[in-house]
């Protein structure tokens, strides 16, 4: 009985390792997961303020240099 307690107690010991690695790796995911939007975001207006969109609704798009 001795012996099954402490295989428990060993389990238990180990998945508590296992769950303590994994919440630092998905915290360290989600803190990069929210500078890839920032940077993503920060991308996506400097590409819309230098291509015009087919989507874009034509009073948002900047007439040509030439005009």
């Amino acid at each position: 009985m001795e012996r099954r307690i402490d295989e428990l107690e060993l389990r238990y010991m180990q998945q508590e390792h296992v769950v303590q690695d994994l919440n630092e790796i998905v915290c360290r995911q989600e803190l990069e997961i929210e500078k890839l939007k920032r940077d993503f975001s920060s991308l996506k207006e400097q590409f819309l303020q230098i291509s015009p969109s087919v989507t874009r609704d034509p009073g948002q798009e900047e007439p040509p240099p030439h005009y």
